[in-house]
């Protein structure tokens, strides 16, 4: 049934790409897969494989990828992912030397792929378990860790119908899980071969205060005003937030919005709810920034500089169903963060809500209220912003444990 899925779900893809430019990208790119491995893979190449779904898994593997080529620099790095959104934005990353599409997961399309990319070590970020790349490693004796997973009772590993998926799992000599319920789920099907040590991104976004953050055109825009940025906003979160920027935005409360989509339809869509005075970033540089309350960021790569300009963020995604953000990015800069409503699915949220910084509303006046206290209370704001600093500090060490592990 599952390699019946596969087939499937090839043929919507291909289907879909007709109308859709994202899944086009995808599609297109697996064809291309095997083409580039073969150009730059050599049958007597040593190789470790990372794989990532997509951009937030690879920023949440990085520091581990970091370590490993430094590590072992006679390697050749494979980077794979599933979602163009990863691909495409860090199809040209340094710390890879090949960087794919990972193909369908059909059982030709694992022999093939395992056949010319012989990984002597495989690092799976988080989830995106796919049975036959997994099993074909296992039947080869190829090593493979999971790390920074996360998992909860109603996916299918747990269920009496998961057992394929439940089998792809022990392909894995070692899982590193974020959190003690992990570890718990994982023994109750007789995985035991686990380790707590927290998640990544807590150390990636550390490494964030070591480098330049500066941006000179947010300096300008921002000048003494208190900044609120809106980080990977989604249509859900703007309903709720641009009728308070048209109400409040002013010399002395700027705004700073960067959506998740940066398609023209979507950045007109807001532009033109915007009542006061906006700039766009890809207009900026013939115009008097500091002019301006609204600044809308149509461009990407710039969201986790611009998080240390705020005074306030708000992260996206959760007032919907498309999946919270990293709220991590605004608190290691010891900013408060407000969040919607849908974070169940997301450890970090809970965790912060209830021992950190972030503050979770549901509705119009529940942002009104929670903006409002940040904004006129700077102790208040203050407090959150030193809890959110505190708890990232505390919440590092993922890598290490993960790195001591590893001998290849």
């Amino acid at each position: 049934m599952y390699n019946l899925g596969i087939y499937i779900v090839s043929f919507l893809l291909k289907l879909l790409a007709l109308f859709n430019s994202k899944i086009k990208l995808g599609v297109k790119g697996r064809q291309q897969t095997f083409d580039i491995l073969k150009h730059n893979i050599n049958t007597t190449d040593k190789t470790i494989w990372f794989h990532c779904s997509s951009l937030g898994e690879y920023e949440q593997g990085l520091p581990v990828f970091e370590q490993l080529r430094q590590n072992y620099p006679q390697h050749k790095i494979i980077l794979s992912f599933f979602s163009p959104s990863g691909y495409e934005i860090r199809k040209n990353t340094t710390i890879a030397d090949v960087v794919i599409y990972l193909p369908l997961d059909t059982k030709a399309n694992a022999q093939r792929f395992i056949q010319l990319t012989r990984p002597e070590f495989t690092v799976f970020v988080k989830y995106d378990i796919w049975p036959n790349l997994l099993l074909e490693l296992k039947r080869q004796k190829r090593r493979a860790i999971l790390i920074s997973a996360h998992f909860r009772k109603n996916q299918s590993y747990f269920k009496f119908y998961g057992n394929r998926l439940r089998n792809a799992l022990f392909a894995f000599e070692h899982i590193f899980v974020q959190d003690q319920h992990s570890k718990t789920l994982l023994e109750s099907i007789n995985y035991n071969t686990v380790t707590v040590s927290g998640d990544t991104r807590y150390d990636r976004v550390s490494n964030q205060l070591n480098q330049n953050n500066t941006l000179e055109f947010i300096s300008a825009f921002k000048e003494n005003s208190t900044c609120i940025v809106i980080g990977s906003s989604w249509e859900e979160d703007e309903a709720l937030l641009i009728p308070y920027i048209n109400d409040n935005a002013s010399e002395t409360l700027k705004f700073i919005i960067a959506p998740h989509e940066i398609n023209s339809s979507h950045i007109n869509s807001i532009t033109s709810k915007l009542k006061v005075s906006t700039v766009l970033f890809s207009e900026k540089d013939d115009k008097k920034l500091e002019d301006y309350s609204v600044f809308v960021i149509d461009t990407i790569g710039l969201l986790s500089k611009i998080y240390s300009y705020a005074t306030i963020a708000y992260v996206g995604g959760a007032m919907g169903t498309t999946g919270l953000h990293n709220i991590l990015e605004p608190a290691t800069f010891g900013v408060p963060v407000i969040i919607g409503k849908n974070y169940k699915k997301f450890p970090e949220a809970f965790a912060m809500i209830k021992s950190a910084g972030v503050v979770t509303i549901k509705d119009e006046k529940q942002l009104h209220d929670a903006f409002s206290r940040l904004i006129h209370s700077t102790q208040h704001r203050e407090l959150l912003g030193q809890k959110n600093l505190n708890f990232i500090k505390e919440s590092k060490g993922a890598v290490v444990q993960i790195m001591n592990y590893i001998r290849i």
